[in-house]
């Protein structure tokens, strides 16, 4: 018996991890919709069951979303995701506050460690990005200037910090398509230009200050918005 458990756990297992790649590769992209099971079972060769606990799983670790009727789709790319998405849920706040912890440190390390690679990768992001706003285009904005933030993180070269600045980055993307208003004049739209300077200037408490400044400004506004709702 317990060599039979090992197998059959063995298999699911594999199947997880077939899906997990599946899935962070973006072959089967964010919000999609995966193969049925019945597709699945004759592409990977094993029973229902097998197939079924893989699911399960990744359900559990909020990778998937089964949706009764409707079929299974891919909620998150990773289970650090996931996890994120399951505490944070909807609310902008948290989503926020989150970032706001994780992006001053990556600011604040990568003003220490950021590389000449890292500062013309972070120029160019910045410069599409702006772009992107001058032209109000909100899907491109939020494009670059998730992109930009997980650049920052990434220029801070702790690998821990990277990994976790990931698992928030479709939170992170969301947070600024809600944010992000196209009817605001471009000059009136937060800019990245002096947090970019004060990295370039090996200034780690500037960076700090300037990659906080923008994200309690965001946070600030959604407690106006609540107090004239709430009067």
């Amino acid at each position: 018996m317990p060599l039979v458990t090992a197998k059959r756990t063995g298999l699911v297992d594999q199947v997880i991890a077939q899906i997990r790649e599946l899935v962070s590769s973006g072959e089967w992209p964010l919000g999609g919709k995966i193969p049925p099971e019945t597709e699945l079972v004759i592409a990977l060769g094993v029973g229902r069951n097998t197939v079924r606990e893989a699911v399960r799983a990744l359900s559990h670790a909020g990778l998937l979303e089964v949706r009764q009727g409707d079929g299974t789709f891919v909620r998150a790319t990773s289970e650090i995701s996931g996890a994120v998405r399951k505490l944070c849920g909807p609310e902008l706040r948290q989503v926020l506050e989150v970032r706001r912890a994780l992006e001053v440190e990556g600011a604040r390390l990568a003003a220490r460690a950021r590389t000449e690679d890292d500062l013309r990768e972070l120029e160019i992001c910045l410069a599409a990005r702006d772009a992107a706003v001058q032209r109000l285009d909100s899907a491109e904005v939020v494009t670059t200037d998730a992109e930009f933030h997980a650049r920052l993180v990434a220029a801070s070269h702790n690998p821990v910090l990277i990994s976790l600045y990931e698992g928030i980055r479709e939170a992170v993307a969301s947070s600024v398509a809600t944010t992000f208003n196209p009817e605001t004049p471009p000059e009136q739209h937060i800019s990245h230009t002096e947090l970019l300077a004060a990295v370039r200037d090996s200034e780690p408490r500037r960076a700090a200050e300037e990659a906080g400044a923008f994200l309690d400004e965001l946070l600030a506004q959604m407690g106006s918005q609540a107090d004239e709702s709430g009067q």
